[in-house]
C-alpha cells in the first residue's frame, strides 16, 4: 500500500445510516493538491465532512496515515487535520488575529492561553497569507475574500498535515480566486501539506490540481491527473450536459448553439473569430465558418457554436475539397464576415477563399 497521508477503503458516507456515496477507494499523498469535482448533490460536501470526522461513515474506513479516523481522538485529529468550510464562522468582537489564533487551541491546553511560540505561529500564518494589515480589524467587518484568507491562516497555524476545503472560492472575485488557489498550491509544495478541496470552477480545478476525484451518480467514477480526466466528452458525461458544451482541451464552456441553417459565413482562424462567433450566438444567428485548423484557438468555439465548420487537422493540407465546401457554405449565406485578411504561407486556400468572398459579396464585414 502506498504511503498516503489520507486514504479510504470501501468508505460509504451519508446521513442517518443511508449512504450518499458508497465504496470509495482513493488516496492522497503528502504535498498533493486534490480536487473533488462533480455535479451538485453528488456528495462532495458529505465526503469532506466525513473525512473531517463531522459525520460518521455508513461503512468502510478512512485513514490518516496508518490510523483509522474513527480511532483518532478529537484533540489528536485537530493536530493532524484542519478544515476550511463554507459555513460562516460566528464571532463576536473578535479581531482577525483572534480568529487565526483559534487555530492554536489544539496546543494551548485547557485554558487556551497563547504562549510566545503560539503568538509567533499566528503572526507567521497571517504574514504568509498577507493579512498583517488586518490583524486588528473586526473579523465581521472585512470582505469575503479577506475572511477566507483569515480562515486559511487559522488552518495554517494549526500545523496539520492535511487541510480540507469545501468550495473555498465561492465568495471570491477573480483576483482573490487566483491569489487563494496560488497560495494553496504553494503551501502544498513548500510545507508538504495534503490539500483536499471541492471546486465548481472546472477550469481552475484542471489548472491547479495534481489529482482530480470525479464524483458522479455512481460514486467516484474516475481518479487521475487533469490530463487523464479531461478527455474529450468525459466532463459532459459526468455533469450530464445537454444544453451548451464543455471543451476538455481548453476548459472552455459555451452556451447552446443557435438552431437553423446558417445565415452568416465567418472567415476566421488564427484566433480571430471567437468573439464574433459568441456575438452571433448571443443574437441567435446561426452561422458557418472555415477554413480552420483544429489546433487553432478558434476551433473549440467554432465546434461548439457553429452550425457548420470546415476544418483541417493540425498539420494537414487544406486541399481543394475543403475549399469548395467553404465556398458552397458561404454562397448559401446572406452575409459574410471576414475576421482576417492576412494568411500564412501554408494556407493558400484561405487566401483564395477571401478573394472569392470579396468578389461575390459587395459588403464584406
Amino acid at each position: 500500500m502506498a504511503d498516503y497521508s489520507l486514504h479510504t477503503e470501501r468508505l460509504s458516507v451519508g446521513y442517518n445510516g443511508r449512504p450518499v456515496l458508497e465504496r470509495l477507494d482513493f488516496g492522497v499523498n503528502r504535498g498533493e493538491l486534490v480536487t473533488l469535482i462533480g455535479p451538485n448533490g453528488a456528495g462532495k460536501s458529505t465526503l469532506l465532512k466525513s473525512l473531517a470526522g463531522q459525520l460518521a461513515p455508513v461503512a468502510g474506513t478512512a485513514y490518516i496515515g496508518k490510523d483509522a479516523l474513527a480511532d483518532i481522538s478529537a484533540d489528536a485529529l485537530s493536530r493532524r487535520l484542519a478544515v476550511v468550510f463554507t459555513e460562516r464562522l460566528r464571532t463576536e468582537l473578535m479581531t482577525c488575529r483572534d480568529v487565526v489564533a483559534t487555530g492554536r487551541y489544539p496546543y494551548t491546553g485547557r485554558f487556551g492561553i497563547l504562549s510566545k511560540e503560539d503568538r509567533k505561529k499566528v503572526a507567521e500564518a497571517m504574514e504568509l497569507v498577507q493579512l498583517n494589515g488586518l490583524a486588528d480589524a473586526d473579523f465581521q467587518s472585512i470582505s469575503d475574500g479577506q475572511r477566507q484568507r483569515v480562515m486559511l491562516a487559522r488552518a495554517i497555524c494549526q500545523e496539520t498535515e492535511i487541510i480540507l476545503l469545501d468550495e473555498p472560492t465561492s465568495y471570491l472575485d477573480v483576483k482573490h480566486k487566483l491569489e487563494f488557489l496560488s497560495l494553496l498550491q504553494r503551501m502544498a509544495r513548500e510545507k508538504k501539506l495534503s490539500v483536499i478541496m471541492s471546486l465548481h470552477e472546472l477550469d481552475l480545478a484542471g489548472k491547479v490540481s495534481d489529482k482530480l476525484v470525479c464524483i458522479g451518480k455512481n460514486g467516484v467514477e474516475r481518479v487521475g491527473t487533469p490530463r487523464e480526466v479531461f478527455v474529450q466528452g468525459y466532463i459532459s458525461e459526468l455533469f450530464s450536459i445537454t444544453a451548451g458544451s464543455f471543451d476538455e482541451a481548453s476548459y472552455a464552456m459555451e452556451p447552446e448553439a443557435p438552431k437553423g441553417a446558417p445565415e452568416v459565413f465567418v472567415l476566421a482562424g488564427a484566433g480571430s473569430g471567437r468573439e464574433t462567433f459568441r456575438e452571433l450566438q448571443r443574437k441567435g444567428i446561426p452561422f458557418a465558418t472555415g477554413i480552420i485548423f483544429e489546433s487553432d484557438l478558434d476551433y473549440p468555439v467554432a465546434r461548439a457554436l457553429a452550425a457548420n465548420v470546415v476544418s483541417a487537422g493540425a498539420c494537414e493540407h487544406i486541399g481543394n475539397k475543403r475549399l469548395q465546401r467553404a465556398k458552397e457554405l458561404a454562397a448559401s449565406c446572406k452575409r459574410v464576415i471576414c475576421c482576417r485578411r492576412d494568411f500564412a504561407p501554408w494556407e493558400p486556400e484561405n487566401r483564395e477563399l477571401y478573394r472569392e468572398l470579396k468578389k461575390n459579396f459587395a459588403a464584406l464585414e
